[in-house]
């Protein structure tokens, strides 16, 4: 299984091992910058971005596309039903079909085409740890054009205070962290 965004990243929390990176969580991705922070009630946000060499078009078709998920955030099967509404369903393994119950699902909350998607995630794999309070969370995707590239501005909010929310917020500011290295790296690769 490998890691992904959030929700659009929520295998991403499965594959890495955070215990390990617990002291500097997002030290080790090079390409990313954390300006993580608690608000005045507790409530804890991961704040990750990280600038690619691509025009925002082509970071969005990564984010909103079938092919765009399985070339740049390495999952075997995804589909996207970009609407209100709409559902992000990927699989990290081919054996896993689309529409099993086994997959990853993320909700469409909100979007503004070619600049900002809003996801929550509405179905974990089968053994996800708080699930049900990872479901509370939202993750959003911010994209702004600068210097002939995109910065990706990633926010994963609602993490209340709570053992589960404790979890998931060390678990995804890790996850996060990696999947916007990984897109930053695929991007970069492909550059266009």
């Amino acid at each position: 299984m490998k890691p992904t965004l959030t929700a659009l990243f929520t295998a991403a929390a499965l594959a890495i091992a955070a215990p390990a990176w617990a002291q500097t969580p997002t030290a080790q991705f090079a390409a990313v910058t954390d300006a993580s922070f608690v608000q005045p009630d507790g409530e804890r946000v991961i704040s990750l971005s990280t600038i690619i060499a691509v025009p925002p078009e082509t970071v969005w078709a990564a984010l909103t596309t079938a092919d765009g998920w399985k070339t740049h955030m390495g999952v075997a099967l995804a589909s996207v039903d970009l609407r209100v509404g709409g559902d992000i369903e990927t699989s990290y393994s081919a054996a896993t079909p689309l529409g099993s119950g086994g997959t990853i699902i993320n909700q469409v909350v909100a979007y503004v085409p070619g600049r900002m998607l809003a996801i929550r995630n509405t179905q974990a794999p089968a053994g996800f740890a708080h699930a049900e309070e990872f479901s509370r969370t939202v993750t959003v995707i911010e994209l702004t054009p600068q210097g002939g590239g995109t910065r990706v501005d990633l926010h994963g909010v609602g993490f209340v205070t709570g053992a589960a929310f404790d979890a998931l917020y060390e678990m995804f500011l890790v996850g996060d962290a990696y999947t916007l290295q990984m897109l930053h790296d695929s991007l970069s690769a492909t550059g266009r």
